[in-house]
Formats: C-alpha cells, sequence, structure tokens
C-alpha cells in the first residue's frame, strides 16, 4: 500500500510548486499538501546554460557576492538558502555538465570544481547541496539506460536538480544499504517495477529536490535485473517519500542533509542504474566526488582568509609589543598571514592539479588515467582538509578578542570546515599514497577515492 507523499517544511520555505516532469517516465503532477521550494518545473524553464568554463566561472562569480551577504545570518538562524539554490538554477549552473548528446555543454570537472570552489567561499552550505546532483549527473553519463539518461538530462536542462539518498544510519559501515527492491506484485500494472522500501539520512539538498538518487539493494533477480546495488531515480513527490528536514549539525547547518524515508514506493524498471558499473570501472567517478569536496574545502579556507583579512584591516588593534599603529603593521601578524596564504596555495594548486588529472580520466577513461586522478584528488584533499581547518580556526588568533564576540558571525567558517571535513578521513588518503609509491599499488575502485 502505497501513500502520499509528504515533507516537512524548512523555516523558510515558500509554497506548493507546480507541475514537473517525471524522470522514470510519467507527467505526475504534485499532489496536494506536499510543500516545495517554489523554483520552477520543466514546464517553467528555458534555461540559458552557460556553454563554456570562462562563463560558468563568472556567472558563479557574479552570484557569489549576493551568497556570502547572508552567509552568517542564515547559519545562525538556520535558514536555507532557497532564493540562492533558484539563482543557481536560473542561470544554468546546474545543467553545466550535462553531455553534448543530450543537448548540454558537457563541461569538464574542472570546471565543476571552479564554480563550487567560488561559491563555497561565499556558502559552503551553497555550494555542497548540489554536489550529489553533479556526482549522480555522472552516474547517470557512465551508466543509466539510453531512454533514462536523456529523461533525466531533459528534465535538468528544464531546471530540475537532484539530491541523494545514500547513506543510511546504523549500518556496521558507511557502505552498508540495507534499503530495499523488491518486485512490485501489487497489481498486473505494476508487474514489471519495484517497491522502494528504507530509510535514508544525509540526504543533502533534498528539501529541493525534483529529483532523488536512492541507493538500494534487491536481493534477487527480477524484471530482467539481477541482484545488486541499484540507484533508483525517484520524482521528490512520489507516492510513499517522506522528506524530513532534520538535519541538526555543528556546521552546514544549512544544507538540508535530513531523512528521507521510503515506504512502498513503487520504481519502474527503466529507471534503475546499476551502481557497480560506475563504481567498479576505471571511470573517474569517485575522483570526480572527490575533486568536488576538496573544493568545497578550498572555498571554504579562501572565505576563511578573506574574512580574516578583512577583519584584522577594519577592526583588529596591534598587540602593543608592536609598536605599531596598525595591526596590518604587526610583523608577527604579516608573518602569520603569510604562513596561512602558503597553505592555501598549496590547497588551490593541488586542486588544480587534480581537477585536469579528472578531466583527463573523464576524457581518456582507463586503468592508469583513473589511477592518476584518485591519487591527484587524494592529495588534493590532505590539503584542502588542513587548509579548511586551520584558516578558519587561525582566523581567530590572528584578528584577536575582538572576533571571537559572539555577534562577529565569524565561527561559522571553522563549523563548516571541521563539520564538511568530516565526510570521509584523510587518514586513508595518506594511506592509498603510500601504497602507491611504496608498492605501485593503485587505488582502489569504490567511489570514494
Amino acid at each position: 500500500m502505497t501513500t502520499a507523499p509528504t515533507r516537512t517544511a524548512p523555516p523558510d520555505r515558500p509554497g506548493p510548486g507546480a507541475d514537473r516532469r517525471d524522470p522514470g517516465g510519467a507527467d505526475q503532477p504534485d499532489p496536494g499538501g506536499t510543500e516545495r521550494p517554489d523554483h520552477g518545473g520543466a514546464e517553467r524553464y528555458a534555461l540559458d546554460v552557460p556553454t563554456t568554463t570562462e562563463e560558468a566561472v563568472a556567472r558563479a562569480t557574479r552570484l557569489a557576492t549576493d551568497i556570502a551577504a547572508g552567509a552568517a545570518e542564515r547559519d545562525r538562524d538556520r535558514l536555507l538558502p532557497t532564493r540562492q539554490l533558484a539563482d543557481l538554477r536560473a542561470a544554468g549552473l546546474l545543467a553545466i555538465t550535462v553531455p553534448a548528446v543530450d543537448g548540454g555543454p558537457g563541461l569538464p570537472p574542472s570546471t565543476v570544481a571552479a564554480v563550487t570552489a567560488i561559491l563555497a567561499a561565499a556558502d559552503p552550505n551553497v555550494a555542497q547541496i548540489p554536489h550529489s546532483h553533479f556526482v549522480y549527473l555522472n552516474l547517470v553519463r557512465l551508466a543509466a539506460p539510453e531512454a533514462l539518461r536523456r529523461r533525466v538530462n531533459a528534465a535538468i536542462l528544464a531546471g530540475s536538480q537532484i539530491a541523494n539518498a545514500q547513506s543510511e544510519r546504523g549500518g556496521a559501515t558507511v557502505a552498508a544499504i540495507a534499503t530495499t527492491l523488491t518486485p512490485d506484485h501489487s497489481s498486473a500494472e505494476a508487474g514489471s517495477g519495484f517497491l522502494l522500501n528504507g530509510d535514508k539520512f544525509y540526504c543533502t539538498g533534498s528539501a529541493f529536490a525534483d529529483i532523488l538518487a536512492v541507493l538500494a539493494r534487491s536481493t534477487e533477480d527480477a524484471h530482467g535485473l539481477p541482484a545488486g546495488e541499484y540507484v533508483a531515480i525517484v520524482p521528490a513527490d512520489a507516492a510513499g517519500v517522506v522528506i524530513e528536514d532534520d538535519w541538526d549539525a555543528l556546521g552546514q547547518r544549512t544544507t538540508a542533509s535530513g531523512t528521507i524515508r521510503f515506504r512502498d514506493v513503487r520504481v519502474g524498471a527503466d529507471a534503475l542504474i546499476p551502481r557497480t558499473a560506475a563504481v567498479s570501472a576505471p571511470s573517474g567517478y569517485g575522483a570526480f566526488a572527490q575533486l568536488l569536496h576538496a573544493a568545497i574545502d578550498v572555498g571554504i579556507a579562501e572565505g576563511a582568509l578573506a574574512a580574516a583579512a578583512a577583519f584584522v584591516r577594519e577592526k583588529s588593534r596591534p598587540w602593543f609589543e608592536a609598536d605599531v599603529e596598525r595591526a596590518v603593521d604587526d610583523p608577527l601578524t604579516v608573518q602569520r598571514f603569510g604562513e596561512l596564504q602558503v597553505t592555501l596555495v598549496a590547497a588551490r594548486s593541488a586542486l588544480d592539479a587534480a581537477g585536469r588529472a579528472v578531466d583527463r580520466a573523464v576524457a581518456v577513461p582507463g586503468e592508469q588515467t583513473s589511477a592518476d586522478a584518485s591519487l591527484a584528488v587524494a592529495a588534493a584533499k590532505v590539503l584542502a582538509d588542513r587548509a579548511a581547518t586551520e584558516i578558519p580556526s587561525a582566523l581567530f588568533e590572528v584578528a584577536g578578542t575582538r572576533s571571537a564576540v559572539a555577534g562577529s558571525g565569524l565561527d561559522h567558517f571553522w563549523r563548516n570546515g571541521r563539520t564538511h571535513t568530516l565526510h570521509d578521513p584523510v587518514r586513508w588518503k595518506y594511506q592509498h599514497l603510500g601504497r602507491w609509491v611504496l608498492r605501485g599499488e593503485a587505488p582502489p575502485l569504490h567511489g570514494v577515492i
């Protein structure tokens, strides 16, 4: 038995949205009672999508000024960035990776990383929300059946957004998946479909999504598909989907990374993507996902250093022993800013190099290019993690006691950096890098390296 879709409304949620195109195949109106962001659906958007890296970067840079202006207040009051996400959609930035064969510009991973870092310097919450959108569009490109790929990409070009429903609570490890796909025998019409059941957490961006990419396991061969792990492409307003805005964390507070519950959600066999085809092949899939995480961390570091410099220029006082009139002339403060700049430049340079390596792995997939990309991204991730935690912490060191006043709004840089860098442990990046150096052992293919 299916239930009507529901979702709890976040603090700044507008009213119900309009009809939107179901990427699983059917046209399906948004049922009454479901509150959704009024960002427009397939019938509302005719996106002007950037076709070059320069254009995408320019649009992101223009948006970043407005995004940064309210970041501290949104963090303080936990106001979801609904308008900011609508602006990203309207700017066409969520469609930049749609491949040319499906009508998009097919911009490379390095461009997505550049856009992500710019947005993260302004507000890493806004930057993280579309992370899974781009990752699952990459999965669609690599492994979706052609008809499903075309439907999903058409929806993206019309302004739709994807959110992930991947991680779960309670498993032995983060890789344990309890959400199931079972054959649907409830009616003759449902004879070629499945029922999706399970609970997901850390579903970043779910409050804004039109489409959910749901990782689940089928325990038996059915409808021509072998048992295994699949990503189900599910409309966010499908019957049986419950999206809860219950994310409550130290940082990244406005990413809408809450719970989604699936109760007998009907999924057609033609809406399933076998995950193994992307994750277990040398395709650069994991390197691309990790590249964007590194970009978020670099952006956090850049935003924190800029905020620290502005505070010191405008508000800090020099230490009396420096015998100078301005904090910017204190030689020890100048020294520390130089050290922090080196940390940032190293992380930024590693990110740029990793972006080029991932571009090569995507353009010419193979064992060598995939390994090179994963190793380059691993190094970038280590340096970005270091920058995203060291620089926001040092912000208070260089800015002085005044910066610790509750109303300064500077603490969100550290909280965001500390929270986001917990996504996956950098100590395992060192491990894979060391194995390569000592034993020539290529990184594993599991989607997180």
